[in-house]
């Protein structure tokens, strides 16, 4: 299978994943307090432990996106690393985090132009627990 097409499986496969998730949306600052994705990697606490990671930064705003996106080409990083990478303070204009369980898409994190949160979820109890942090989020 050539990249292309390697990639538009992959897209196909990540677009047929997520619609079989429920997802919430909200602002990615309440007040002062901006929500970064390492937070939001805390947030998910167990659930989130034994996932490994791919991640797409549309746009490169530090050298950490570099290395986050080197680390996704090849079998993705485990939550430590990625939290590694996101800590301290990383602020992601487009980019997206994509958890796995083995092969099995299970969370997606998209953090719009720095200033909104989108999370896809096959568990509602992640949901439930990032609905309870931030009062402010909406279904999708």
């Amino acid at each position: 299978m050539d990249t292309t097409t390697e990639g538009v499986a992959l897209s196909r496969d990540t677009a047929e994943a997520e619609a079989g998730m429920n997802g919430i949306t909200f602002p990615a600052c309440h007040g002062k307090h901006y929500v970064t994705l390492a937070e939001l990697l805390v947030r998910l606490g167990s659930f989130g432990l034994d996932l490994t990671w791919r991640v797409e930064c549309d746009e490169i705003v530090d050298p950490r996106c570099v290395e986050m996106e080197r680390r996704s080409a090849d079998t993705g990083m485990d939550t430590l690393t990625l939290l590694s990478l996101t800590t301290p303070f990383l602020q992601l204009i487009d980019a997206e985090a994509r958890g796995f369980a083995e092969d099995k898409l299970v969370v997606v994190l998209t953090e719009f132009d720095s200033s909104l949160w989108d999370v896809r979820a096959v568990d509602e109890r992640v949901l439930n627990e990032l609905r309870h942090h931030y009062p402010g989020a909406t279904d999708l």
